[in-house]
């Protein structure tokens, strides 16, 4: 009477979308990706309106190190906090994040690593609070010069 538990074979089909974040200091980009035709969308304005053309170039790099793959896909991004810097390394993490995880590809998340980490790792550094004594404006560790003689 050994009865046969019947299980589930799970399916690998591919994700429809997928929505992933990224983070830079204080600044968090939410991304949802859907197959398209490589528009990227950023609080639902087109990427050539936002920021300038360096920000710009910067946040297609991980679309342009995927190659075919990266414009395959659209990206609706929604950016908070911080300055415009942190948001675009933040929003550059969210489509190399998302490209990953949408086409699942390993070779792909080798070489968002191999040409650079900050794309999919994040950075724990943070400023360093502020120290009493009158150093206010000079940084938190900053002290006045004193001569020893």
């Amino acid at each position: 009477m050994a009865e046969k538990k019947s299980r589930k074979k799970k399916s690998k089909k591919k994700k429809e979308y997928v929505f992933v974040t990224g983070k830079r200091k204080s600044a968090v980009a939410r991304a949802k990706v859907v197959p398209g035709s490589g528009k990227i969308y950023i609080n639902s304005r087109p990427l050539n309106v936002w920021g300038n053309e360096r920000l710009r170039l910067w946040i297609k790099e991980p679309i342009l190190l995927a190659g075919d793959v990266g414009l395959k896909f659209d990206f609706d991004i929604t950016a908070k906090g911080g300055g415009i810097v942190s948001q675009a390394e933040a929003i550059r993490m969210a489509i190399a994040k998302g490209l990953i995880e949408i086409t699942g590809d390993k070779k792909l998340k080798e070489k968002f690593l191999q040409y650079d980490r900050g794309l999919l790792i994040y950075d724990p550094r943070r400023n360093e609070p502020h120290h009493a004594g009158g150093a206010s404006k000079r940084g938190s560790r900053r002290h006045k010069q004193r001569s020893k003689r």
